[in-house]
């Protein structure tokens, strides 16, 4: 019988860094996510296609489903980070594979890999779903992060987040602003690795207790600000923070220095998606840049 999964895709709207430590976070599921067929077989084999967003496959595997080993693969780097994954849902839950001499997954992606909303971490839900386990457990024994893109794949509304004492701390919020149609997100055309970043941050020397209570206050007045100017204000505010602790510019500085909106850095500084305040003249400008990916806050978020 068919087994069929899904999970929500994420942005980090505030915390970035710094929820590592125990900051609260705002952040929101995406109406793109990923989804996860299982279908039992009696090939004695693991057989694992995933389809990208156009759907044409990417990726195509085979293990061994007694050891995990790759018998075949079209790229090897993605089998074993798989096969890091398989083995360690598998110690959770050594029942997962037992219910049949062979599996046929299949993975469909509802966004462009490259947009960084979320690949691994819809992944390791949906892997999480199938196998019973809990996925925070899965994520961080497998690859290690905050969890804040665990939480995402499971709510369908804004949440805050953040660590306390090493648990998750999530609640859904009420962050429908009204100025959500001035507020937009734009991909830089590049992917930045979060393991880079989060090492880059775990090098600097910083306040760290200062630096998670101011965190902790913008993300709180972010939930409530009344006006757009407001917002801004707050989205400033984080970057100045940020760049003071990471030694980098931020990212209008970088890029968009002539910019007349703010333009706020999300996740791993350098890639993916920036948020972006303006109106209907801010896709002329950045399209005139060469920024081609812009999404309206409205089709974003996930309701």
């Amino acid at each position: 019988m068919k087994k069929a999964f899904y999970s929500n895709g994420k942005l980090l709207i505030s915390g970035e860094y710094a929820i590592l430590d125990g900051a609260l976070g705002l952040a929101i599921p995406t109406s793109y996510g990923q989804s996860l067929e299982v279908t039992p077989n009696a090939t004695g084999i693991l057989e694992w296609t995933s389809f990208d967003e156009q759907g044409k496959v990417w990726f195509t595997t085979k293990f061994d489903l007694d050891n995990f080993a790759i018998l075949s693969t079209s790229d090897e780097a993605t089998s074993q980070t798989l096969t890091t994954l398989l083995l360690e849902a598998n110690a959770q839950n050594p029942l997962l594979l037992t219910d049949s001499d062979g599996f046929s997954v299949e993975t469909h992606l509802g966004f462009p890999r490259s947009w960084g909303l979320g690949t691994s971490s819809t992944l390791i839900n949906n892997l999480a779903q199938w196998a019973r386990v809990d996925a925070y457990q899965l994520l961080w024994n497998a690859f290690g992060g905050s969890g804040y893109d665990i939480a995402c794949a499971q709510h369908h509304s804004p949440i805050t987040y953040r660590l306390k004492n090493g648990t998750p701390d999530v609640k859904e919020v009420d962050f429908d602003p009204i100025f959500k149609d001035s507020l937009f997100f734009v991909h830089l055309n590049q992917k930045q690795s979060s393991k880079k970043a989060i090492a880059a941050y775990r090098g600097q020397a910083f306040d760290k207790e200062t630096l998670l209570q101011k965190i902790t206050h913008i993300t709180q007045r972010m939930i409530l600000a009344p006006t757009l100017g407001d917002f801004e204000l707050l989205l400033e505010e984080h970057e100045i923070l940020l760049s003071e602790v990471l030694g980098i510019p931020p990212v209008k500085q970088l890029l968009f220095p002539d910019y007349f909106g703010v333009v706020k850095s999300l996740g791993a500084w350098g890639g993916d998606f920036v948020l972006a305040t303006g109106d209907e003249k801010s896709l002329d400008y950045f399209r005139a840049k060469g920024y081609e990916t812009i999404v309206p806050y409205s089709k974003m978020i996930l309701r």
